[in-house]
């Protein structure tokens, strides 16, 4: 028994360095992101600042209006690498949420962080003034600025329903927006 313990121990000792060393995929691909999101922050705050600058004196150069807009021009390449984006791989790859994803099935549909649903409502039209099926309506989506929708105003929710987003009321399931085929 004695060995045994000490065997234990011993194979802990060794592999504890190991294990901590192994991340997961989606952990290494979430840091990344952050990443991302940190420094399209530092560049917007950047852009904010050299604009600042420029106006200081009351009239922006030819050059300084150039810079000014090769700036933009970058900060609007990191925000479109940095949302989502379904035609490429690796902005959805590793988040959480899409860790069930197994491609296209007939008959269902995804519903990040919730997996595969069935279509409730076959041939429903989701449009502003309607309602949400009540099976819909729990389906939140977590993150709606990773897919570019607008922060949900006070009492309403975004929400997952057939591939489409859905801005509902969440006391009456009303629709107030829809972006058809979201994701």
């Amino acid at each position: 028994m004695k060995h045994f313990l000490y065997a234990a121990v011993a194979l802990a000792t060794v592999a504890a360095p190991v294990a901590a060393a192994a991340q997961p995929h989606g952990n290494a691909y979430g840091q990344e992101r952050r990443e991302d999101r940190r420094e399209l922050r530092e560049d917007r705050r950047e852009l904010r600042e050299d604009r600042r600058d420029a106006a200081r004196d009351g009239r922006i150069t030819p050059r300084e209006a150039r810079e000014l807009e090769r700036d933009r021009r970058e900060v609007r390449q990191s925000q479109r690498e940095v949302r989502y984006n379904r035609a490429r791989a690796d902005t959805w790859r590793g988040r959480a949420e899409w860790r069930d994803y197994r491609g296209a099935r007939r008959g269902q549909w995804y519903a990040p962080g919730y997996g595969y649903r069935p279509y409730y409502s076959q041939g429903y039209s989701y449009r502003p003034g309607r309602y949400v099926p009540v099976a819909y309506r729990g389906y939140y989506v977590q993150d709606p600025y990773y897919y570019g929708l607008r922060a949900p105003p006070r009492g309403h929710r975004w929400v997952y329903a057939d591939g489409n987003f859905v801005l509902m009321a969440v006391a009456t399931g009303l629709i107030a927006s829809v972006v058809a085929n979201g994701y």
